[in-house]
């Protein structure tokens, strides 16, 4: 097996070198780096990770501690980061919190004691602890598709000093809102996600402000939490059912809580969309083959995988810069579970 030291030789140049240019540790004139890289593809040679760590206190490893891994939503996201880290020669250490706030700072202390170089967190309702590790350890953290409240202080509430990344939730949601509207609904319900979640407030302001501008009264009564979960869904839309007058169109909080509602639904004997409008958001491959097709706003998982990647990169090269958040636009997909009698678009941007 090829060493440093026949690259070296082979470069012309010294074992130091070597170590610059692949290591990154010291400027090397542009030729010079040519002839290195050169060598080591002519020699075959393959870096020592544990020795390059040691040299560069990197181990080009990232963290991801997301929960519901099997949920179609997170599956897309956990692509997108594995492709991104890939691409930049990063490997991926993965952990699920169970979204359990004491677990949650578990799991990343143990992602740290593996010397990743960074984490990319989908935070708890509540990360009180995991934000104080982070912070104390000045561990490299982005949080992904939650967002951190603003912090408080003595003056005015002050954006968290972590980078973030997510889905717009309240305009997508005034729309499907909007949409029910538009078709006549006058009591259209809400299955909310989990309290204390960014994703959940979100979406609650959103449903609102698609009442107002549709000039519909907000109704507490037509708001249930189902916990973004499908069994809590589904306890949620039995609630629902039992109002005295009862909801025509339903809009559900995330692809969990579709499944959860319809499960309801058909348990009741209710037809979508003749006897219940339904649209939800996050959209996943198979929604397309329910009958009806289900009306739903689609967020780019992939991308914000990717994205939560290449910031994570540009903290660990300027770790001073002042923290982002980065907010990307989701796609609404019409289809017929809403009640349209048009057939279905292809889908348009929000």
């Amino acid at each position: 097996m090829p060493t440093m030291a026949d690259v070296a030789r082979s470069a012309g140049v010294s074992v130091a070198t070597v170590s610059h240019v692949l290591n990154g540790t010291r400027p090397v004139l542009p030729h010079t780096r040519q002839a290195v890289l050169d060598a080591v593809e002519e020699l075959g040679y393959t870096p020592n990770g544990l020795a390059r760590s040691l040299v560069t206190s990197r181990t080009r490893s990232i963290g991801l501690a997301v929960s519901a891994i099997s949920n179609p939503y997170f599956t897309e996201i956990l692509q997108g980061v594995e492709a991104c880290a890939l691409e930049h020669g990063y490997s991926l250490l993965l952990a699920d919190p169970h979204d359990d706030p004491e677990h949650e700072r578990t799991v990343v202390q143990l992602l740290h004691e593996r010397r990743v170089d960074g984490v990319i967190v989908a935070p708890s309702a509540r990360p009180d602890a995991l934000v104080a590790y982070l912070t104390r350890h000045a561990l490299p953290a982005v949080f992904l598709d939650r967002l951190l409240p603003a912090a408080a202080g003595d003056g005015p509430r002050r954006p968290p000093a972590f980078d973030q990344i997510c889905a717009d939730g309240a305009a997508p949601t005034a729309r499907l809102v909007g949409h029910l509207a538009a078709l006549g609904h006058r009591r259209i319900g809400l299955v909310a996600g989990l309290p204390g979640w960014s994703t959940t407030a979100e979406r609650l302001s959103g449903y609102r402000h698609g009442l107002a501008a549709a000039g519909l009264p907000y109704d507490e009564r037509l708001v249930v939490h189902g916990d973004s979960s499908a069994d809590g869904a589904a306890r949620a839309t039995a609630d629902l059912l039992a109002l005295a007058v009862p909801p025509t169109a339903l809009v559900t909080g995330n692809n969990a809580m579709t499944i959860g509602a319809l499960r309801t639904l058909r348990e009741r004997g209710l037809s979508v969309p003749a006897d219940m409008a339904l649209c939800c958001f996050d959209d996943f491959d198979w929604a397309d083959l329910f009958t009806p097709g289900l009306t739903a706003i689609a967020q780019p998982g992939r991308d914000m995988g990717a994205g939560a990647v290449r910031l994570l990169l540009d903290r660990l090269a300027a770790p001073d810069r002042p923290a982002r958040t980065v907010r990307l636009p989701c796609t609404f997909v019409h289809r017929t579970s809403c009640g349209c009698p048009a057939p279905p678009e292809k889908g348009t941007d929000s």
